[in-house]
């Protein structure tokens, strides 16, 4: 990587400015000099990302190709500054040059690739390939919009278009010369051959155009570039017709090639809607196989010999599973590969990671939606099913009355997650408790029938972005304190164990704390217009809107806080600052609801003047990774409160505990690995563990009616939201979904426990030397989260790839 000065960048930004803008940096916009720096650091990449191509070519290793519907990378100049070593460089010229380096950076709009953990974490994952010199490209979408930009209007979501390639995105490279055709539709039939073989007949098929953009994903600090390509749907050019009515079919037409990319997770509560998330998926898989496909035979003689050997496919969660019959199509059909051989390289080829065990993401499509979309898919699918429940008969008696529950096509639907465990030759899950519910509960005829596949990954996150770039003070002193191996080797953190106890360390900690909250503070105030105490304590939930991740919980704790002190105004409780931020699906009404109800209680609460500032709501909007990591640095306690059992790892967590913030959380995803490190006396446990959850669910037993009745705090609360809420809105709906559905995810079975722990959360911050002694024992623990672990384990125990 080229070693920049100070010296020597300077004048290369005015030079850049001049000739681009024809203008002096002096006068230029900050926008402008975003655009000039990313053309330097991009010039700086290509030269790397072209010897690493280079390179992959001339020793031909074995790559892992990560196949993911998301890819949420946040915005990039400052990541690739970091670790390209310009990032000291690059602040230090544009300060010298009268600019703010953040407000420079901040020009970037974060890329609409993705909605949550599952895209930071291929994103994360993306890092720490490069950044271990492993071989690992990215595969996705270039989805023109987002999932949508979140708008808070009367305390409701509103959803607006993501439109986040409004200007050009800097990073990207088309590659309009290594397009693909894709099929859709039509029809499909076998015809045999004169040398007796069978061959696939398509006809009548929609085309379309799958067309490359490539973003440099850079290794830290070891000249590594790797890719992350994602695929944009276009049109098949045609030539100008002269018939009217033929150029408008064509412009419908165009129009719906162009939706494939158009825009993440489309609603799919209708048929329609169903059928373009095929059609997506679809997209990404051949797209990808075929490209793949290609590189390899240049590579290797035009053969495909050696392909299981030299290529393994991550599938990040069910999105992705139709590659499995998608490459046996291509072998069959296209390679015209025998069927048993053709199965054998594919088994090898694939390894699939399960992100969840909530019904409704365990993806099942109707036979006929994926035979009207893709008809010669659906023969090959029907034939991998037969010869999978053939074998269990066969082979497996003791397992054959669960045919129907481990069969690929059942009830009228194909069920992907099934696909992808029938076709892969590993599955890992993300947590240790979630790998062993996959083992012993959701998928365990699966883990009888083939108990080597089965294997836990857990989740990190990379400490790059997310401790050396959030947190930067934070990471310094990390380094003044314990040097700079902790960099290359997050485990090393634990050197500071040590320090526990050091008086002058833990108040520089508490110093560092201390100004990124006024920093949160006065971003609050100025997005918001709310006043916060930046000396209260900031107890913060981010992360999707769902009702298993219960921020109802939380936000009934509040409720509960602000009826005591009111009866009591001189009830003493530490003050409290409660911020939240989180998306729902557009479609996902309850979710939206309790939106409403956080910004209803935030109406009322902020502006009473009774309680003394001792509570306040903030709900930010538009949750997204540079927000994140503006909430993340600030974080006094880190709501982790899941149903036991339903949240699978959790990433949020990770962050929030690297950079010190205490977990207060159920026993649930990666929470348990985080206790067993930490010890108890330095997280705040609380709630149901999974195995009562699932007593509940096997036995029956609980009665939210019987503690609606007999606990005079949920009585009150639950009339306040029936009856109207401090004289505001009501919210019957949540009223009725916790008595009426007898609260599914546990939410009043768990409200004591909670707030007794919140209770001891106060009294623990309290004790400001011992908050930061706990603090500090989780930051020296963070770096057993690290995404470089993570990856590790992926290399050496699934991919059985080597480091260049």
């Amino acid at each position: 990587m080229t070693k920049w000065t100070v010296e020597e960048l300077i004048p290369a930004i005015r030079s850049t400015m001049e000739r681009t803008y024809n203008k002096s940096v002096e006068s230029a916009s900050i926008q402008e000099v975003f655009d000039v720096v990313s053309t330097i650091v991009n010039q700086t990449i290509e030269v790397n990302w072209s010897k690493t191509n280079n390179h992959y070519r001339e020793k031909n290793p074995k790559q892992v190709y990560y196949l993911s519907m998301e890819f949420l990378i946040g915005r990039l100049l400052d990541s690739n500054l970091l670790n390209s070593g310009m990032w000291d460089v690059c602040n230090e010229a544009l300060t010298s040059l009268g600019f703010d380096p953040i407000e420079v950076y901040r020009q970037e709009r974060d890329p609409g690739l993705g909605n949550g953990g599952l895209g930071r974490l291929a994103a994360c994952f993306l890092d720490s390939l490069a950044s271990l010199n492993y071989p690992g490209h990215g595969y996705g979408i270039r989805y023109r919009y987002g999932l949508f930009e979140q708008r808070l209007i009367n305390g409701y979501q509103v959803e607006l278009p993501d439109d986040w390639l409004i200007k050009p995105y800097p990073w990207e490279k088309r590659r309009a010369d290594e397009a693909i055709q894709i099929e859709f539709g039509g029809k499909a039939y076998l015809q045999q051959r004169a040398d007796g073989s069978l061959a696939c007949i398509y006809e009548q098929t929609d085309k379309v155009l799958a067309v490359p953009y490539d973003i440099p994903i850079v290794g830290y600090h070891n000249e590594v570039v790797n890719t992350l390509r994602l695929w944009s749907a276009e049109p098949i050019s045609t030539k100008d017709r002269p018939d009217r009515d033929a150029h408008y079919s064509q412009l419908d037409n165009n129009h719906a090639i162009e939706q494939i990319s158009g825009i993440l997770y489309p609603d799919d509560s209708s048929e329609q809607g169903k059928m373009l998330r095929i059609k997506q998926q679809y997209f990404l898989v051949t797209a990808t196989l075929k490209q793949m496909i290609k590189d390899f035979k240049a590579t290797n003689q035009q053969s495909l010999v050696d392909f299981a050997d030299k290529v393994v496919i991550q599938i990040n969660d069910t999105h992705p599973s139709l590659a499995i019959p998608e490459l046996m199509r291509i072998l069959l059909d296209e390679e015209r590969v025998d069927w048993d051989v053709a199965w054998a390289m594919t088994t090898k080829v694939f390894a699939y990671t399960n992100h969840t065990i909530m019904s409704e993401a365990l993806e099942k499509w109707h036979v006929n939606q994926i035979k009207s979309l893709l008809p010669r898919l659906y023969m090959i699918i029907e034939e991998i099913n037969e010869r999978f429940c053939q074998t269990i008969w066969q082979d497996y008696p003791h397992l054959r009355e669960r045919i129907p529950a481990m069969a690929i096509i059942a009830d009228e639907q194909v069920h992907m997650a099934r696909l992808a465990m029938v076709g892969s030759f590993s599955v890992n899950g993300v947590a240790k408790l979630h790998t062993e519910i996959i083992k012993t509960e959701e998928m365990k005829d699966f883990y009888a029938l083939y108990p080597e596949r089965f294997n836990n990954k857990t989740n990190g996150i990379t400490h790059r972005r997310w401790l050396m770039m959030a947190n930067p003070r934070l990471a310094q002193l990390i380094t003044n304190t314990i040097g700079t191996q902790w960099i290359k080797r997050p485990r090393e953190l634990t050197h500071l164990l040590r320090y526990t106890k050091d008086q002058p360390l833990l108040e520089k900690l508490g110093e560092i704390k201390q100004h990124n909250k006024q920093k949160l503070a006065d971003f609050i105030h100025h997005s918001t217009g709310i006043l916060v105490d930046s000396q209260s304590i900031f107890d913060v939930q981010i992360k999707r809107l769902h009702e298993y991740k219960r921020q109802l919980l939380n936000i009934m704790h509040v409720i509960y806080l602000y009826n005591e002190l009111k009866e009591n105004r001189q009830l003493e409780i530490t003050p409290r600052t409660f911020i939240f931020a989180a998306k729902a699906a557009p479609s996902y009404y309850f979710a939206k609801e309790v939106i409403k109800l956080i910004n209803t209680v935030a109406a009322v609460v902020n502006a009473d003047a009774d309680i003394k500032g001792k509570l306040k709501v903030v709900f930010l909007e538009n949750y997204n990774v540079t927000l994140a990591e503006r909430i993340i640095p600030a974080a006094d306690v880190s709501e982790q409160i899941s149903t036991a059992s339903k949240e699978a790892s959790g990433t949020g967590n990770m962050k929030m505990m690297m950079n010190g913030a205490l977990t207060l959380g159920t026993l649930d995803g990666a929470n348990i690995e985080i206790e067993q490190l930490v010890k108890p006396a330095n997280i705040f446990i609380f709630g149901l563990r999974a195995e009562e959850v699932y007593d509940y669910y096997r036995n029956g037993g609980y009665s939210a009616h019987e503690i609606y009745q007999n606990d005079e705090r949920i009585n009150r609360i639950l009339h306040q939201l029936r009856d109207g809420l401090f004289g505001q809105q009501n919210f019957e709906n949540i009223y009725y979904q916790l008595l009426s559905a007898n609260d599914p995810y546990f939410v009043l079975k768990d409200f004591d426990s909670y707030v007794e722990t919140q209770q001891l959360v106060d009294q623990a911050y309290q004790q400001p030397n011992k908050w930061l002694s706990k603090s500090l024992v989780n930051i020296a623990h963070s770096g057993k989260f690290s995404s470089d672990r993570t990856i590790q384990e992926y290399a050496t125990g699934i991919w059985k790839i080597e480091k260049l």
